[in-house]
């Protein structure tokens, strides 16, 4: 290609499409696109005192501006934009980990697996997208007849919560006040079926109910027993999904299964509850089934 000169590579810039991105790895002006704007505002923050790049006004945020990998932000990356859109060079390519932050301002790691973004820890917000207070239903009375939006801590107890996060009621799930943070969603059943395909499961198995696949749940859980019980079988976390042994709470109000179960919720009505999968330490393989509404279970959100 023929080098281009003043105005004539202004224009060209200027005319030639932007890319659009999942993950927007390379829009450090959170515009939605990959363009000459965010070729400018590199150079602005790096060579005019211009603002820091912003990954997300949304509360999820990665370093969009590290488009080569190297963990630096530099002239590097700005001509690795450049030679993206304008001299089909490759992909940008901002990692597959990040970092997103709810209401309560809790911050969790995040992990892309395949084209999925997925929390990599659970979800322990007390509080809705729009700053509405969650119940904390502590007495079994309650928790067994309340049919609206609820959360609890393990056996009442908070000093659980920085690992395990917080258990939640199917209700508010699909609360309309919403309690997923802003740019994510509690996922439905499908999103589950498409992250155990992705993973290695037969796509029959995925619309099967039970213990379904091979080691598709040992992908998904942490490593080791640290903080689940031996012997944890077929745990390798290669997915980096980091699943914990939360345990659950039954619709009585009576909790189970903390360092044993992993218990995740989705929002799909299914059978005579909702669609729910269960990890286990005993299990490399994946539970499907549905589970009463007022189960308190886990919740792991994925990406908008």
């Amino acid at each position: 290609m023929k080098k281009l000169k003043g105005a004539a590579l202004i224009i060209l810039l200027l005319v030639l499409p932007a890319i659009s991105f999942s993950d927007m790895c390379g829009d450090v002006n959170a515009d939605l696109t990959v363009n000459i704007f965010d070729i400018n505002y590199l150079i602005s923050y790096l060579y005019e005192g211009g603002p820091a790049p912003d990954c997300d006004s949304s509360g999820y945020y990665y370093n969009c501006a590290d488009v080569n990998y190297d963990s630096l932000i530099n002239l590097q990356d700005i001509t690795y934009i450049i030679s993206y859109l304008y001299l089909e060079g490759p992909e940008p390519d901002c990692g597959t980990t990040g970092i997103m932050t709810d209401i309560d301002d809790n911050q969790y790691q995040t992990i892309k697996i395949g084209n999925q973004w997925w929390m990599a820890e659970n979800l322990k917000v007390t509080r809705y997208r729009n700053g509405s207070s969650i119940p904390n239903v502590t007495d079994s009375a309650t928790w067994d007849t309340i049919t609206t939006g609820a959360y609890c801590e393990y056996n009442n107890d908070s000093s659980l919560v920085s690992i395990y996060g917080r258990l939640y009621n199917w209700y508010t799930t699909v609360d309309s006040n919403i309690l997923a943070p802003a740019g994510w969603h509690v996922p439905s059943d499908s999103e589950w079926q498409v992250l155990e395909i992705y993973l290695g499961m037969d796509s029959a198995d995925a619309y099967a109910g039970g213990w379904r696949g091979t080691d598709e749940g040992g992908k998904l859980k942490e490593a080791d027993t640290a903080h689940w019980d031996s012997p944890n079988t077929g745990a390798t976390n290669e997915s980096g999904f980091t699943a914990l042994p939360a345990g659950y709470r039954f619709e009585t109000g009576k909790y189970d299964n903390i360092y044993l179960t992993a218990l995740f919720r989705t929002i799909t009505e299914y059978g005579s509850g909702t669609a729910g999968r269960n990890l286990s330490r005993v299990h490399s393989d994946i539970y499907r089934d549905w589970y009463y509404d007022n189960y308190g279970m886990s919740v792991r959100c994925v990406k908008d």
